[in-house]
């Protein structure tokens, strides 16, 4: 490595993702190639959340990547929050196209009119459908692998329900999944709360999101969204029901997305100077196992023993592999593999033969312990929910330390440009918001609400907002953001 991560982050972030084998730069600005170390995570995430999700009766759907203006320009709000970033397909060969065709930057305005023609009756909701695919957004504000990409893969589910009650429940529900996924998964604390009318998705309800903090920058990070659009899109596509007493009645609509934006949060908030640091439950490989021959040593009977404990692992439903290759030294192959982060290194040399053990590394805090053979997957599952327990713990405790309490403009200016998650008392008003952005413009950005926490501090009466001294209504979640 040749920065580290807390002298220059931006530059130690790029050459982790890059050395780690997690993506390749691509000739497009803002487009990267996802590579298997990257992928692999991504499919354990959706393995764990497509099989949740299911359970709610979600099905699965996919639809056409292209949108046609006239459709896409239907909901107003809607459109003016994500024009900056349509891509458009103007011509076809040579030729122009005789109207310009949208790459989907979200699908409402794909799927909707659909909606509108499969929905009839009360008996034809709740419908329910998620689709895996890619969306594009032509950022053109300093793109980053994974945090902020032209072209990225998510999750978007779709749900329409007869009654605002069921969409409320449902928004909470997929939320929770969102908080699962971070911290169950990528060992990421993160904070569910809503977000400010300014910041909520545009021309829905209200918005609710998972939040992260990262603690080398005093960014926070937008993790995942849940959004309930109520009927404002049901008015636009016409998509309505004949209720039980045979009246016609607007449906409610929520729509909800995590994207691999999840594993830029999970690098960002373990990385070391080493490289990645992976929680076991993601890392495509959980142990890897290194054989250290050494001079005169019995090559066979390690590579044996090496071999043995990879099949144990691996018949127990633990994900390891065995490093053979002969053109490097074991000291070389430590390296890499915790350049990669796998979460345990097996060493087994000649004494660990002699004496039916092996020596176990862990690469979050780089502790060795040597445990005899027999014991191998019953030490190995202990360890690897201890790196799991232990990286949640450790992020926890870091963006706890930063989060800090005010109560005047003051304090405020004063925590931002220490980098702190600022919790401060808010008179919810649109135009404060707006102040405090324009007020706080500089070089690192402005500052914004990143969510109103649901666990909210007590308030106490005559509690003033931090930046207008009107009275306060909550408690938010403010700082810069990504």
């Amino acid at each position: 490595m040749g920065y580290k991560k807390d002298d220059n982050f931006g530059e130690w972030y790029s050459e982790v993702v890059v050395n780690s084998e997690m993506i390749e730069y691509y000739d497009i600005s803002g487009c990267y190639i996802l590579r298997p170390w990257a992928m692999e995570i991504w499919e354990l995430l959706k393995e764990f959340f497509d099989a949740e999700i299911k359970k709610l009766k979600l099905k699965p759907y996919y639809f056409p990547l292209f949108v046609t203006e006239n459709v896409l320009q239907k909901e107003k709000d809607h459109i003016e929050g994500f024009a900056p970033e349509v891509a458009w397909v103007t011509k076809s060969g040579k030729s122009d196209l005789e109207a310009p065709i949208a790459i989907r930057p979200t699908s409402e305005t794909v799927m909707y009119p659909y909606f509108s023609k499969w929905i009839r009756s009360h008996r034809d909701l709740p419908l329910k459908c998620n689709q895996w695919c890619n969306v594009v957004r032509w950022e053109f504000s300093n793109p980053t692998p994974f945090i902020r990409s032209r072209e990225f893969l998510w999750q978007e589910g779709h749900t329409v329900f007869a009654t605002k009650e069921e969409a409320d429940e449902e928004v909470l529900q997929i939320l929770e999944l969102y908080r699962r996924i971070y911290e169950e998964f990528l060992a990421v604390p993160v904070s569910k709360g809503r977000k400010s009318e300014m910041e909520k998705f545009a021309g829905g309800l209200y918005t609710t999101s998972v939040e992260a903090f990262i603690p080398n920058t005093g960014r926070g990070i937008q993790g995942a969204t849940s959004h309930c659009l109520g009927q404002n899109f049901a008015k636009m596509f016409d998509i309505t029901f004949e209720n039980e007493k045979g009246e016609r009645s607007m449906v409610w609509q929520n729509s909800w997305a995590y994207t691999t934006r999840s594993i830029g949060v999970m690098i960002m908030t373990h990385g070391d100077d080493k490289g990645l640091v992976l929680p076991p439950k993601v890392a495509p490989i959980q142990v890897i196992v290194i054989p250290v021959p050494f001079k005169d040593a019995d090559t066979t009977a390690i590579k044996g023993a090496c071999e043995s404990a990879v099949y144990t692992l691996n018949e127990a439903g633990i994900r390891a592999d065995l490093d053979a290759r002969e053109n490097y030294s074991p000291g070389w192959k430590y390296s890499q593999w915790e350049m990669k982060g796998v979460p345990l290194r097996i060493e087994i040399g000649p004494k660990d033969l002699a004496n039916k053990q092996v020596r176990i590394v862990r690469r979050d805090n780089g502790t060795k312990v040597d445990i005899p053979s027999t014991d191998l997957v019953e030490q190995v599952r202990v360890l690897l929910d201890g790196i799991q327990a232990n990286l949640l713990e450790t992020a926890k405790a870091k963006r706890d330390a930063c989060i800090v309490s005010i109560s005047t403009w003051d304090e405020f200016i004063a925590a931002l440009n220490d980098k702190k998650l600022i919790l401060a008392p808010w008179c919810d008003e649109e135009e404060v918001e707006k102040d405090v952005k324009a007020r706080t413009k500089g070089e690192l950005g402005a500052a914004k609400t990143l969510c109103t926490p649901f666990d909210q501090p007590d308030l106490p009466s005559g509690t003033v907002c931090f930046a207008s001294g009107k009275p306060a209504q909550k408690w938010s979640f403010w700082g810069r953001s990504y």
